[in-house]
């Protein structure tokens, strides 16, 4: 039987925590989520199928190789479809998918409650900053 020190022991649970968070559905969809460019496409796409150029348009903030790899990952995900149509030039069309759709409504969910929210978290936020800066005690965020 051998001893295990206790930094052993929590580098174990470490290992089993990142393995239990890799394997949440939960995580897996936060983790989407949480690409900056992913809820923004979903959002492009509410309306009916977009070329990828009136999407660059669109996210003009991103750059055409991010916005690609965000394309290629929901398309594989099955959250978007791409159909080439041939002709000169190539016409690449890209729209959601019903599984896409109904992460749309989550994404759509979350905008609702981030315009009506978030002025709350910046209040708390300063009211924090303020706490912390006077050194009194901070009495909690907006209710």
């Amino acid at each position: 039987m051998t001893t295990r020190t206790a930094a052993q022991r929590q580098e174990e649970r470490r290992i089993a925590h990142r393995a239990a968070v890799a394997a949440c559905p939960t995580q897996e969809v936060l983790g989407r989520l949480g690409d900056k460019w992913v809820p923004l496409v979903l959002r492009a796409l509410r309306d009916g199928p977009r070329r990828h150029g009136e999407l660059a348009r669109t996210l003009a903030g991103a750059r055409q190789k991010v916005l690609t790899q965000a394309l290629r990952t929901l398309e594989r995900d099955g959250l978007v479809t791409r159909t080439v149509t041939a002709g000169v030039p190539v016409r690449v069309d890209y729209a959601l998918t019903a599984l896409g759709r109904s992460l749309l409504e989550l994404v759509e969910a979350v905008e609702e409650w981030a315009d009506r929210h978030v002025p709350a978290l910046h209040a708390a936020r300063r009211g924090y900053d303020e706490a912390q800066r006077s050194g009194a005690p901070y009495s909690g965020g907006a209710t």
